[in-house]
């Protein structure tokens, strides 16, 4: 199939790995799914320490479930992209342990206090479930159908996120300042959330004319901060003076120039320092269980020669 033709097809789920796609395509998809996939895996790791760290037992079975739902999005997702047959999932791992794969720029920065844990599991999963919705009609149906489940569930964690804000915004007068602190710290992470203006975007352009992409960057910040500034007020948190935001007919917009995109830049790079800590405490953990990884393929090895022969025996 030339590309030309995947362009007049490209609609939701039209693709999938019967079909013969060129290379333009497969590259661009596995891009594209790795970087999701990777951004779940990091987004894992970040919070994986406040199962320990949370203030009550349900707290800790909550995050403990989030964390396995995020680490088991990140195998589907790397299924989805292997699927293309451009690079296998334990390239894709080992990339990402190398600080070769990239992720979400919000998992580059570390996250250590309680109050914190809201700016993650309400607004950007609520950021990231208004692009996953989207990609419920991506063109590539492994990835489309990853999603469904993924989608599902995220939708949990964004109550998950909200209840810990409830409980911080009408607690004591000091949990409030810390949570407006946090939330002004995080703030205009969370903007640059979907990445530079679709004018600046190095990618848009081809995933959109190719169905891998549903909606714009700015068509998305637009939508999210429309949905999300109002539910921030309303559990009282004022919104930061910097990056400015503008309101008009019940719209919000923010002013791009307001925002470090120098900064954006560098941890997108994957050059930022806390960025390079998460990374390598990846590879850390990765290396720390490649024990596991060899004993189960060595078990499976082993079976498999075994039922071999048996089967010679029968």
């Amino acid at each position: 199939m030339d590309l030309d033709t995947v362009k007049e097809r490209a609609g939701p789920r039209e693709f999938g790995p019967g079909d013969d796609m060129p290379e333009e395509y497969r590259k661009a998809a596995t891009r594209m799914i790795q970087f999701h996939a990777n951004s779940e895996i990091m987004g894992a790791y970040l919070e994986k320490p406040f199962i320990r760290q949370s203030p009550s037992l349900d707290r800790k079975l909550a995050f403990s479930a989030k964390t396995q739902d995020e680490i088991g999005h990140g195998q589907l997702l790397y299924r989805a992209a292997e699927s293309l047959g451009v690079k296998t999932r334990e390239q894709m791992l080992d990339e990402l342990a190398a600080g070769e794969g990239k992720f979400l720029n919000c998992f580059h920065y570390p996250m250590t206090e309680w109050q914190e844990t809201p700016m993650i599991a309400f607004f950007v999963d609520g950021a990231a479930m208004r692009r996953q919705a989207t990609l419920k009609r991506t063109s590539w149906e492994p990835y489309a159908h990853a999603m469904d489940k993924i989608c599902f569930e995220e939708g949990f964690h964004i109550k998950h996120g909200e209840d810990i804000m409830r409980e911080l915004a009408t607690g004591s007068k000091r949990g409030q300042e810390l949570l407006q602190e946090a939330f002004e710290e995080w703030w205009p992470r969370i903007l640059q959330f979907f990445g530079p203006t679709d004018d600046d975007s190095t990618h848009h352009d081809f995933s959109a004319d190719v169905g891998l992409k549903r909606m714009g960057n700015d068509e998305l910040r637009q939508a999210f901060l429309n949905a999300y500034i109002p539910k921030a007020e309303k559990y009282g948190l004022e919104i930061p003076e910097k990056p400015r935001i503008v309101e008009e007919d019940g719209t919000y917009e923010v002013i791009e120039e307001d925002l470090d995109w120098e900064e954006f830049f560098t941890v997108a790079k994957n050059e930022y320092p806390s960025g390079r800590e998460q990374i390598n405490g990846r590879k850390e953990a990765q290396e720390a269980v490649a024990w596991v990884r060899k004993s189960l393929d060595d078990w499976e090895h082993a079976g498999t020669a075994g039922a071999s022969t048996q089967r010679a025996a029968d």
